[in-house]
């Protein structure tokens, strides 16, 4: 059950990757678009909004795929001078507060689009655009990142057992 389950995680994370890649993707669309617009002149309101938009969801999205392919800082220069149980527990601690301060930030990101969608906020921006959609994908993206880092957490408990 457990391999079944962390296959679907990695799957998961993958997924998020090639979202974030995505939004990425937009991100140099809509600064495209923005340029060229102001070449043949004529304006498209909110292209600066919607390129923050994807730039903060490519970056939440592609947390967990990024923390899974090692792609984080971490602490290696401490953990290379220490082996064993003494490397594991290092580890251990690490995912600890990892699975913490992930799992707050994802509570407070789902805390702050409920609110957002309850009073129907809106952009300050020229769209107007109701904040609660670009905000969705940021706490979805928090919350893969959340059940990621205790995934490895847990992973890490049952490499030791």
């Amino acid at each position: 059950m457990f391999k079944s389950l962390d296959k679907t995680l990695n799957k998961i994370y993958k997924i998020s990757g090639y979202i974030a890649a995505t939004f990425l993707i937009l991100v140099a669309v809509f600064i495209i678009i923005g340029i060229s617009s102001r070449i043949f002149g004529f304006y498209i309101r909110g292209l600066a909004e919607y390129s923050g938009y994807c730039m903060a969801s490519a970056s939440f999205f592609a947390l967990a795929y990024t923390f899974v392919e090692g792609g984080h800082i971490r602490i290696t220069l401490f953990l290379e001078k220490i082996s064993g149980v003494k490397k594991w527990l290092m580890e251990l601690w690490c995912l600890i507060i990892a699975s913490f301060f992930s799992g707050y930030l994802a509570f407070y990101f789902i805390k702050m689009l409920i609110i957002s969608y309850k009073f129907q906020e809106r952009s300050e921006g020229a769209d107007e655009i109701l904040i609660w959609i670009p905000q969705t994908s940021v706490a979805i993206g928090s919350t893969i990142f959340f059940i990621c880092v205790f995934h490895q957490f847990i992973l890490n408990i049952k490499k030791k057992i």
